[in-house]
């Protein structure tokens, strides 16, 4: 799949990104990009979304958005919200208060 592609190139930039923005998008400026998940030409004027890698605008791309729902089924272009459930989490303040108070371990 492209978008493995795509990953892998910026990964030479930057960091991978862990979750992806995804919105809806469409211009009437008449401007043709390349999907990065099909390689296909889109035209903006026809109903796209727009990708942006962690929610930061420099990295965005625009994708057909039968691509996008495609590789969204696939697992592969997280929201933030899915990746956030996915990250273990830390114990709750009052957990590991006791369980600094069980070892004995004193408030500093």
């Amino acid at each position: 799949m492209r978008l493995r592609r795509y990953r892998a190139a910026m990964s030479d930039r930057a960091a991978q990104p862990r979750w992806w923005e995804v919105r809806r998008a469409q211009n009437r400026k008449p401007v043709t990009y390349t999907c990065p998940i099909c390689g296909r030409r889109l035209a903006a004027l026809s109903e796209h979304a727009l990708l942006l890698p962690e929610g930061h605008a420099a990295g965005r791309r625009h994708a057909h958005m039968e691509c996008v729902l495609r590789a969204r089924r696939a697992g592969d272009l997280p929201t933030r919200e899915e990746w956030r459930a996915a990250q273990p989490r830390r114990p709750a303040a009052w957990r590991r208060l006791l369980g600094r108070l069980r070892r004995g371990t004193p408030d500093a």
